[in-house]
């Protein structure tokens, strides 16, 4: 099986002291690839960082919603710096909105949102994207200022059946995680995985957070080994051969971040 974890967060001072196992647990999984999405500019440098000792690791530069509020020219300025100068960063993001904890008020979320996707437009770049409670705020922006066809995946995706299909409509690739195996938590989310075209799937760990289980039930941190889990439960929910489901999804990964990894 090939596995290709799209989105995680392994510069987590949490990996430091056993990244190297972190990384033969992964292979042994099936995972060829995975991508490290920047949250602000100490994460995206420390990713290029781990990126450059490993010919399977790529990145993506951004500043999150949580951190919006610090966002300003001068710090745009150096994330498009990593991104012209390291061709390990792929994407851009991860960015959008989040009006659930509201670490940064609403008004410099969208600003830095806005800034974001003209700068990866810019670069050309695909868009990581987070969304989290806008009431419909984060579908009106990438509806208007967003990238073309197949340049977003919406990372993470928990949303209702409207909202899949609004993204689908754009083009947009669905991230899928841990937390379609949750019992209660995953449910709706396995009612709409089904739904989503086979090309438009990435599968993600988001690690250390969202634990897929059974892992959960024995480990608090996720890894890129446990994205294994979120592809096997998919491929149950869809009906789907397992080996099959993991080369398409592999391939669709491979698109979005314009790689070559096999």
């Amino acid at each position: 099986m090939i596995l290709f974890d799209s989105h995680c967060h392994i510069d987590d001072p949490c990996f430091e002291a056993d990244m190297d196992k972190i990384f033969e647990r992964a292979q042994t999984a099936g995972v060829r690839a995975m991508a490290i999405a920047g949250v602000d500019r100490h994460t995206a440098r420390k990713a290029v960082k781990i990126a450059a000792d490993r010919n399977n690791v790529i990145t993506a530069v951004g500043i999150h919603p949580h951190d919006a509020l610090h966002c300003n020219p001068n710090i745009l300025a150096d994330l498009i710096s990593l991104a012209k100068e390291h061709n390990c960063v792929r994407a851009w993001g991860e960015t959008g909105l989040d009006f659930n904890r509201m670490f940064s008020p609403r008004k410099d979320q969208e600003a830095c949102f806005t800034a974001q996707m003209a700068i990866a437009a810019d670069l050309d770049l695909p868009l990581i994207f987070h969304e989290r409670d806008s009431s419909g705020r984060f579908y009106d922006m990438v509806k208007s200022d967003g990238p073309d066809t197949g340049k977003g995946v919406v990372h993470c995706f928990s949303g209702t059946r409207k909202e899949l299909f609004q993204y689908l409509d754009l083009g947009y690739y669905i991230g899928i995680t841990g937390i379609l195996t949750i019992q209660q938590r995953g449910k709706l989310l396995r009612e709409l995985a089904p739904l989503i075209p086979k090309d438009k799937i990435l599968i993600e760990t988001d690690a250390p957070y969202l634990t897929p289980a059974p892992q959960k039930n024995k480990c608090r941190r996720n890894e890129p080994a446990f994205v294994r889990s979120v592809l096997e439960k998919l491929a149950q929910v869809r009906n789907e051969d397992p080996q099959a489901l993991a080369e398409t999804i592999f391939a669709n990964t491979n698109t979005f971040f314009g790689t070559s990894f096999n």
